[in-house]
């Protein structure tokens, strides 16, 4: 578990919205506490009782089962429990996002690149990396926002969509560290997350139906 501020003094506080899910199965996101602890709570019980109710379930026990898995890790927060099924309490993580840093030294990388090697050898895909989905706190870099995390089964590792996952993973994080620290991928960096020809068709039809479907 991660460095935790203040402990709460009263769990019926008034809870504050940090962001309103305003897209299709997008979570309001608001900090409160939980058994007097900060947390971090992703809420999507808006959709009770509606058709999309299961599939709000779904991405709420996949997440849970995600932050499971990695409990007592440093890079990512405590599981707090679910409530109700349609909610998720985790860990509230002080400090500040990676788009929100001023500066970030090249260690916050290094530790964030060991981090994505560790998830990836337990078999585990971020696919949303970005600046707003990592926490700096104390110089450590967390990760949040499992939704669209993907656990492979242990017969898919090799599996082309489970390298190509970890391959955009690795992309988009030296793609924040030359926005951030100006360091530029090496070569061999470069050529790890080329992506396939394959990959360059499939990416080539989708814009091809999408244009078509939009008209």
């Amino acid at each position: 578990m991660n460095t935790i501020v203040a402990s709460c003094v009263d769990d019926t506080a008034p809870a504050e919205l940090l962001k309103r899910g305003e897209r299709l199965l997008e979570p309001d996101v608001y900090r409160t506490c939980l058994n007097g602890q900060p947390a971090v709570v992703k809420d999507y019980t808006r959709y009770r009782g509606t058709p999309l109710s299961p599939i709000a379930r779904l991405l709420v026990r996949r997440e849970a089962r995600i932050l499971q898995r990695l409990a007592g890790w440093k890079h990512a927060p405590a599981l707090l429990g679910t409530i109700g099924g349609l909610a998720l309490g985790m860990e509230f993580i002080p400090g500040q996002t990676l788009s929100a840093a001023q500066s970030v030294g090249i260690e916050v990388f290094e530790q964030l690149q060991f981090a994505l090697e560790r998830l990836h050898a337990a078999g585990i895909t971020h696919n949303d990396l970005h600046g707003t989905n990592v926490m700096v706190n104390g110089n450590v870099p967390v990760l949040v926002d499992f939704t669209s995390a993907w656990r492979s089964p242990r017969w898919l590792p090799v599996h082309p969509v489970s390298r190509q996952l970890r391959r955009s993973d690795r992309k988009n994080l030296l793609k924040m560290r030359q926005r951030l620290t100006g360091t530029r991928p090496s070569a061999a960096e470069a050529a790890q997350v080329a992506d396939p020809r394959w990959v360059a068709s499939v990416r080539v039809a989708w814009k091809r139906f999408y244009r078509w479907f939009k008209g």
